[in-house]
């Protein structure tokens, strides 16, 4: 079997890695995939936005399976495109992918399918947008509509922030035509959690609950990122509110999709803040989460073709998915400048030839040069820590991190904090 991941960062080699272990033996192809992938995967030089050539390499290889790492090509319609080939491909269609590629479509559903979300509203004016600001209570937190990289989201601690971060948005067009129009919401107080699940359409199964750390600093300070690590399994996700985040959140979206004309396959993704025992959703991805993949799938027990089959077969309700004991923790190291502009082309020294025991080492933003491994991203490699408990593996992410270098490198030093404290 021929299976196709499209995508280049540590959630595409987290997912070619755990396909490798399948004992079906699939032949594993990654587009552009990264210099960490090649013992497992033939990388094509193809980008993940290159619908068209994506396409046709699918055709030319006689692919069985393609599977979609990032949103960028679901907001395009890369699905649409596979299936009227007769393609079988994994993830959601343009128009149910708009959960994510627009805010705007996304807050309007949650509030039509009375799923718990903050208040908030829309602007495609900058002028109204600003007048709004000027009646608020700070914080407050100013979202792009469009996809931005994980970076279009900021909380506005004073009026003059969010006043320079509506310029910024709907002026500078810092995000260009995805920050054109804006979501400005209350700010919420609590603890984030991600609980993604596969779907088909009808049945929904939950992953193992996640906490993803955004901010670039320790201790939740400086600008977002795109995630510089997570941990799994997050004790904040209780049995009870995994059930509870199923029944009023996933289910209530998964059947407004499919009333909309507009069924969601794939993975969907739930990022909430969970505000005193109550989760609220701050947004919907479409995809697996990065880095939230890269601790969650080291987890799954069961084979991860079995079920990205199911889903697109529609007959996931066959297939009893089970999870492994223990812990994951993912440490991102990341480029100096990271997650402005970065420096590039740094040689990475004590990368380890193979997975450890106790850790594997994902790559993202890295390249071949000569006979070295150089970075060529802002988050340059996803270091995941496994053991029997949280604590445990928080050390061995850590253990390897420190055997890891590059000019310029930082990383978070207080990933899992929290919970381990607990």
């Amino acid at each position: 079997m021929k299976i196709l991941v499209v995508g280049s960062g540590g959630r595409e080699h987290a997912l070619v890695w755990k396909l490798a272990q399948s004992p079906r033996r699939p032949r594993l192809y990654c587009a552009p995939g990264n210099a960490g992938m090649t013992s497992l995967a033939s990388c094509v030089p193809i980008k993940a936005d290159d619908i068209a050539a994506l396409k046709a390499f699918a055709r030319q290889e006689q692919i069985d399976l393609t599977i979609v790492g990032p949103e960028a090509p679901l907001a395009l319609g890369i699905v649409d495109e596979f299936r009227k080939e007769g393609l079988r491909i994994f993830g959601p269609t343009r128009q149910a992918a708009r959960l994510e590629s627009s805010k705007i479509f996304s807050k309007d559903l949650m509030r039509r399918a009375n799923v718990p979300t903050a208040m908030a509203r829309s602007f495609d004016r900058a002028a109204e947008a600003l007048a709004y600001v000027d009646q608020q209570a700070m914080p407050i937190v100013i979202k792009a509509d469009g996809l931005a990289q994980g970076k279009g989201v900021v909380i506005a601690t004073t009026k003059d922030h969010a006043r320079r971060t509506i310029h910024e948005f709907m002026e500078q067009a810092v995000f260009g035509e995805a920050g054109k129009r804006v979501v400005i919401e209350q700010f919420l107080d609590g603890e984030e959690l991600t609980i993604m699940a596969f779907t088909d359409g009808s049945t929904i199964v939950p992953f193992l609950p996640a906490q993803d750390h955004k901010r670039v600093g320790d201790g939740d300070t400086g600008p977002n990122t795109g995630g510089m690590g997570a941990y799994c399994p997050a004790p904040l996700g209780t049995e009870s509110l995994r059930v509870q985040v199923t029944k009023d959140i996933l289910q209530p979206i998964v059947e407004a999709m499919a009333r909309l004309g507009t069924p969601f396959q794939g993975v969907l993704y739930a990022g909430l803040m969970i505000v005193k025992d109550t989760p609220y959703v701050l947004e919907f991805n479409v995809r697996m989460g990065d880095p939230e993949t890269q601790v969650v799938l080291p987890l799954l027990k069961t084979d991860l073709l079995d079920v990205v089959e199911a889903v697109v077969d529609h007959h996931l309700e066959q297939v009893p998915i089970e999870w492994h004991a223990g812990a994951a923790v993912c440490v991102v190291m990341a480029s100096a400048g990271y997650p402005g502009p970065c420096q590039q082309g740094m040689v990475i020294q004590g990368l380890p030839t193979g997975d450890q025991p106790s850790s594997v080492v994902f790559h993202a933003g890295t390249a071949r040069r000569d006979d070295h491994v150089v970075t060529a991203g802002g988050r340059v490699l996803s270091v995941v820590g496994l053991g029997e408990t949280l604590k445990e593996a928080q050390a061995h992410a850590y253990q390897q991190v420190a055997a890891i270098s590059f000019e310029g490198c930082h990383y978070r030093r207080d990933i899992a904090a929290r919970a381990v404290a607990r």
